[in-house]
């Protein structure tokens, strides 16, 4: 008997989720998603996978997010943990941290800009590197392999990770 084209559940199409309303509150999101918002949403967004604010897309709000994309306007501030885009139609009033951030041509953009270092997690790190992630937490707890701890969770900057690895200190 053939398997036909059977998927894993991390292989399944990713969720997307379109606003066209007025919204109002929090938005929060466990598992990655792509959330377009092409209505008005006033309140807190907070987006793991990727945030697109549509040409016609009006936010007030705090946002964070992995990708953060907006071709509307936006007030607030904006924390994307990979990147930032701002379109041609972008207009945004607020403060920027961002790892990598690309402005286009006719983009509008009044605040400050903090362009961050890349962070990993544990498990991002042992993928990166290829070694199991229990590994890592015990590199990590020696001191053995530059991280940061914050609260009970392990944050690793990938250019220190890579001058690290660069230097032959894998085992």
């Amino acid at each position: 008997m053939a398997l036909r084209n059977r998927r894993e559940p991390e292989e399944l199409e990713e969720k997307s989720i379109e606003i066209n309303a007025e919204m109002q509150g929090t938005l929060s999101f466990k598992d990655p998603v792509n959330l377009k918002v092409n209505g008005k949403f006033n309140g807190t967004l907070e987006v793991r996978g990727t945030l697109t604010i549509g040409n016609i897309g009006f936010v007030e709000a705090h946002i964070s997010g992995d990708n953060i994309i907006i071709g509307g306007k936006v007030k607030g501030d904006i924390v994307a943990k990979k990147m930032l885009v701002l379109m041609p139609t972008a207009v945004l009033t607020g403060n920027i941290s961002t790892p990598k951030l690309n402005i286009v041509e006719g983009a509008i953009f009044q605040g400050q800009c903090h362009m961050v270092e890349e962070y990993l997690d544990a498990e991002e790190v042992a993928k990166y590197l290829e070694i199991e992630t229990p590994a890592i937490l015990e590199l990590a707890n020696t001191g053995k392999i530059p991280a940061q701890k914050t609260g009970d969770t392990w944050r690793f900057e990938r250019s220190k990770i890579d001058s690290w690895a660069a230097a032959g200190k894998i085992k």
